[in-house]
């Protein structure tokens, strides 16, 4: 679980990282001095370390790439904001209830954090987990025949005319149908298929549940039985034949990382909404709870918009 809060030069985003923090900078002593700035002050390698260390990785990969940058916008950041405080803005509205939302969602953030990392997770709750929610972990591996077509005439890289939808269509029902009858599915996938990857591997592709797959492709892959070759399915940009190969599930051992998490999201889940019902929230004004949802002033795209 993590928090966001935006920077409004466009520098980076604050957030709770998951991994433990990375060496010091370059390997240099936290009192290393790396810059100069201002009529003398000193930033060093540890402040910039603490800045950076509250960043997740990819933010942190992103700032260290240009590191001349990276301290510019860092010191441009402290010092305009010193000049905010110096103005008082921290005491003004809106900036003193932004400051003040800011902080009890940080705290919010790592309290939930803590609790979550407090929870007592055991071998045999994970194997437990596991078992039940096998079908999560289950993966497909099938063979592949992709056929694509072009919304307007066109040449492929091979010189060849595109299909459009129809010609596709029509070609890939007829492999569907060749391979239903029994003809060789590797033979059809290295004289047909457009999807070089599979094809290099005589179509074979491994799918798990968890894959981000479209709903169509993966309601047909894990329905498949060993050796039964499916209708077509259609894409945005093709035609699918698959054939069924085997369905397994990970191993445990694969997977215990990704059942820990969720245990723990469970938990924290569980603890949130315990939590939540222990305040007794008890409406007492009607009419704010009563009143319909207020409707944006933005005009749907489309929409004529009238003064």
């Amino acid at each position: 679980m993590k928090l966001v809060i935006s920077l409004c030069i466009g520098l980076t985003a604050i957030a709770f990282a998951q991994t433990p923090a990375p060496p010091t900078l370059a390997g240099l002593p936290p009192d290393t001095v790396i810059a100069e700035y201002d009529n003398g002050k000193k930033l060093t390698a540890g402040e910039l370390e603490r800045f950076l260390n509250v960043l997740t990785p990819q933010q942190r990969q992103g700032l260290m790439h240009d590191r001349k940058q990276l301290v510019e916008r860092y010191l441009l950041m402290k010092k305009v904001s010193e000049l905010g405080e110096q103005d008082k803005l921290d005491q003004k509205s809106p900036y003193k209830e932004a400051l003040e939302s800011y902080r009890m969602n940080m705290l919010m953030q790592a309290e939930i954090q803590k609790v979550s990392d407090s929870f007592p997770i055991r071998v045999e709750d994970e194997q437990a987990y596991y078992e039940q929610h096998k079908p999560e972990y289950e993966q497909t591996t099938v063979k592949m025949i992709y056929v694509s077509f072009s919304s307007s005439p066109s040449t492929g890289p091979d010189g060849k005319k595109r299909l459009n939808e129809a010609e596709a269509k029509a070609k890939a029902e007829q492999l569907s149908k060749e391979a239903k009858g029994g003809a060789d599915f590797v033979k059809l996938v290295k004289e047909n298929s457009e999807d070089e990857t599979t094809k290099a591997r005589n179509g074979d592709l491994t799918m798990s549940r968890s894959d981000n797959l479209p709903e169509a492709i993966r309601t047909v892959a894990f329905s498949l039985k060993p050796g039964e070759v499916s209708d077509v399915v259609r894409q945005p940009n093709g035609f699918y034949v698959f054939r069924g190969e085997s369905v397994s599930a990970k191993p445990f051992a694969e997977v215990r990382n990704e059942v820990v998490v969720k245990i723990q999201r469970a938990k924290t889940a569980a603890w949130i909404d315990t939590t939540t019902k222990e305040l007794n929230i008890k409406p007492v004004n009607d009419q704010f709870f009563s009143a319909p949802t207020t409707q944006s002033a933005v005009p749907t795209p489309g929409t004529p918009h009238t003064n």
